[in-house]
C-alpha cells in the first residue's frame, strides 16, 4: 500500500471528506490493478476503482492453507493478499446479474464471493448482501473466516487502530455471528440458511447441490422465497458441485446451460433475470498436477483420458493424469462417481451417476438401445389412459399416465409434487385430459390408500380434521373416476422384480416423462454399511415415489376392455357436483 509516512490522520480526513478539487483530480487519474498509490489523490483514485480493490492484492487479505505444511496439520494457515485466481478471473469476466456455477472443488468461489459482497457493502450505502449455506454453522464459518477476517485485516487507515478515540472511516454498528452492519453507510452482510424477507442486492447460495440433496424442501424454499428477493439490477450467484440428476440445482443449472448456449450461438444478450451458466472443470486448474512417477495408470485410465481429450479438444498432460488418478484413489476411495461429482471433466459428466446398486439400470439401457424411450409418443384418444399412483404421507406424490396399445404399454406422462392436496393432483390430471383428450381408465392407488388418516386442510365444524382414506377423498373429489386399489406385496423387492420382468413391454415419452425417468435411473438399493456393497432393500429417498408408483402397474394393473359410451373426454361432459373436501397428501 502507500508508504507509512503518507498514512496519517490527514489522509483519513481527506478520505472521509475530500475537497471537490481532490476528488475531481482523483477521478481523472487512470488506475490499473498494479498501481501502488503514493499520494492522497492516488489513494482516493485507487479506492474508487472496483478493479483495483479486487485485483490489486493491496486491500483484502484471506486465510489459506500452507502448501508446504503437512496435509494433516490443520493449524498451518497463511495470511495472504487476495488476488483472484484463473477460474475466479474467468468468472468475473462473464459476471451477469444471475449466475449459476457448476465447478470442481477447491477453486475458491466462496472466498471470492465473500470478498465481492464485503467490497460492495463497504463502498455502497444501504446495501444488503446475503450468503446462504446448508447449515447455520457453515454459514457462520463463512462470515467469520472470510468476510469478517477480510474486514478486520483492512489497512488501518480504513478501520483505525486499537485504542483510537475517533471513529475510523469504516466501522461496525452491529457484529454478531450471523450479520455485520456497517455504521458508516448502513450496509450489511448476513449469513443464513434461507433469506425470505426484505431485499437483497447481492445473494450467494453456497453448495446448492448439497442443500437440495439433503434438504429438498429447503432448496425449494430458496428458489421460491430467497431468489425473488434480489431486484432485477442485483446480483445472484448459485454455486455448487453436482449432486446427481435431480433437485433444484440440477434443474436451474441445466436450464441455464441450455439458455447460455443458445445466447452464445445466436449472439443475443441474456436478459437480466436469465441465468448465466459457468462451468469450471478440474483440468483448467493449474495446481491439479502430480509427479507421474508416483502413480500407476491402468488401461481403463488411459482410455478415459483419450476419450476426455476428444471431448474437450486438448491434451491432458501426464502430470494432470497422475493427479486425477491419485485424487480418485486416495481422496475419493477409488469411487469414480464421486470424482465425476467433485472434479467433473464436462457438465454432462458432473450429472452422471454410476449404475452400481440401482434397480432398473439394465432395463433402462435396453429400452434406450431398442428405441423404446422416444422424444414423443402419440397421445391416443381411442384407448383408455390409466394412472398409477404413489401417495406420500409426509413425502411426495407421483403419478404415471399410461396407455395399453397392443403388446406395448406406453407411459405418456408423469406428475409429481410435494406438499399438495388431492385437489391439486385431480386438477393436474384434468389439465392433461383437456390437453390431450384422454379418456380415463382406472386410477390405480397403492394398498394403503384405503387406510383412514387425519387429513390436513380438512376441518369440518368443531369436530376438527376429517378422518378419511385417500380413496374416499379422491372419490369425493371426482365421483365419476374409477379407482382400483392395488394389492399389497409381501416384500417391496417382489414388486420391483415384477416391474423388471415386464419392463420389455414398456415405452416412455422422454419429454413428458423426463423427471420420472431420472427417478427410475437413480432408484437404488440400500448400502450395507457393515459388509459393504448393497442390500436387497430399496433406499427410500426422493426417487422412491416415482418407482413406487410404477410398481402399481406391475402389481395390479386392471385393463379396461372398452370405454363406455358415456365416458367422454374431460371438458365435453357436465361435471358432477363436488363435495368440499380437500386433504393434504403429505
Amino acid at each position: 500500500m502507500a508508504q507509512r509516512g503518507i498514512i496519517n490522520r490527514r489522509m483519513i480526513d481527506t478520505l472521509r471528506d475530500a475537497p471537490p478539487e481532490i476528488v475531481s483530480e482523483a477521478l481523472a487519474l487512470s488506475v490499473t490493478p498494479d498501481m501502488v498509490p503514493q499520494t492522497d489523490v492516488e489513494l482516493i483514485a485507487c479506492l474508487a476503482s472496483w478493479e483495483w480493490r479486487i485485483f490489486s492484492g493491496q486491500l483484502y487479505k484471506i486465510m489459506t492453507k500452507d502448501p508446504e505444511a503437512d496435509e494433516d496439520d490443520e493449524t498451518a494457515v497463511l495470511v495472504v493478499p487476495f488476488i483472484p485466481n484463473r477460474a475466479q478471473r474467468k468468472f468475473l469476466d462473464r459476471l451477469h446479474t444471475r449466475n449459476v456455477i457448476l465447478k470442481a472443488r477447491q477453486l475458491g468461489f466462496t472466498t471470492l464471493i465473500a470478498i465481492l459482497w464485503l467490497d460492495h457493502a463497504l463502498f455502497n450505502a444501504d446495501q444488503r448482501c446475503a450468503i446462504i449455506a446448508h447449515s447455520l454453522e457453515d454459514a457462520g464459518v463463512i462470515l467469520r473466516d472470510k468476510v469478517k477476517f477480510a474486514f478486520n485485516n483492512l489497512p488501518t487507515y480504513l478501520i483505525g487502530e486499537e485504542g483510537q478515540n475517533e471513529l475510523p472511516l469504516f466501522w461496525l454498528s452491529k457484529d454478531s455471528e450471523t450479520e455485520i452492519v456497517f455504521g458508516h453507510n448502513n450496509s450489511a452482510v448476513r449469513v443464513a440458511t434461507s433469506a425470505r424477507s426484505g431485499t437483497y442486492h447481492r445473494l450467494h447460495v453456497s453448495e446448492m447441490g448439497k442443500i437440495g440433496a439433503k434438504f429438498p424442501l429447503k432448496a425449494k424454499e430458496i428458489v421460491t422465497g430467497s431468489l425473488p428477493t434480489v431486484p432485477k439490477t442485483g446480483i445472484t450467484v448459485i454455486e455448487s458441485t453436482a449432486e446427481g440428476r435431480s433437485g433444484e440445482f440440477y434443474r436451474i443449472a441445466t436450464r441455464a446451460e441450455k439458455n447460455t448456449q443458445i445466447a452464445e450461438a445466436t449472439g443475443r444478450r441474456l436478459a437480466a433475470k436469465s441465468w448465466n451458466f459457468h462451468f469450471f472443470p478440474w483440468w483448467e486448474e493449474a495446481a491439479y498436477v502430480e509427479d507421474p512417477a508416483n502413480v500407476d495408470l491402468t488401461p481403463a485410465d488411459e482410455e478415459y483420458f483419450l476419450d476426455l481429450e476428444s471431448q474437450i479438444g486438448r491434451k491432458i498432460t501426464p502430470e494432470q493424469r497422475a493427479w486425477y488418478v491419485m485424487t480418485r484413489e486416495d481422496e475419493q476411495g477409488g469411487d469414480a462417481e464421486k470424482m465425476w461429482q467433485e472434479y467433473p471433466t464436462t457438465p454432462e459428466e458432473a450429472w452422471k451417476a454410476s449404475t452400481e446398486g440401482t434397480w432398473f439400470a439394465k432395463q433402462l439401457a435396453a429400452a434406450r438401445k431398442q428405441g423404446r424411450i422416444v422424444p414423443s409418443l402419440p397421445k391416443l384418444t381411442t384407448v383408455a389412459t390409466h394412472t398409477f399412483w404413489d401417495i406420500g404421507h409426509g413425502d411426495g406424490t407421483a403419478i404415471w399416465l399410461g396407455q395399453e396399445v397392443g403388446a406395448q404399454f406406453r407411459f405418456v406422462g408423469f406428475i409429481e409434487e410435494w406438499e399438495e392436496d388431492y385437489e391439486f393432483y385431480c386438477r393436474r390430471l384434468d389439465e392433461e385430459a383437456d390437453k390431450h383428450g384422454y379418456r380415463w381408465g382406472y386410477h390405480h392407488l397403492p394398498h394403503d390408500a384405503i387406510q383412514k388418516r387425519q387429513q390436513m386442510n380438512s376441518r369440518v365444524g368443531r369436530e376438527g380434521r376429517r378422518v378419511n382414506s385417500a380413496e374416499e377423498m379422491l372419490q369425493a373429489l371426482r365421483p365419476d373416476w374409477r379407482f382400483h386399489i392395488v394389492p399389497r406385496v409381501d416384500r417391496v423387492i417382489n414388486g420391483i422384480n415384477a416391474v423388471r420382468e415386464e419392463f420389455a413391454s414398456y415405452w416412455f415419452d422422454a419429454t413428458e416423462c423426463a423427471a420420472g425417468l431420472v427417478h427410475l435411473e437413480r432408484y437404488s438399493k440400500k448400502r450395507n454399511t457393515v459388509q459393504g456393497g448393497f442390500t436387497d432393500e430399496p433406499l427410500h429417498d426422493e426417487h422412491s415415489e416415482a418407482a413406487d408408483a410404477l410398481r402399481q402397474k406391475a402389481q395390479g394393473y386392471r385393463p379396461l376392455a372398452s370405454i363406455p359410451r358415456n365416458h367422454e373426454p374431460h371438458g365435453r361432459r357436465s361435471r358432477p357436483h363436488r363435495r368440499a373436501i380437500s386433504g393434504m397428501a403429505v
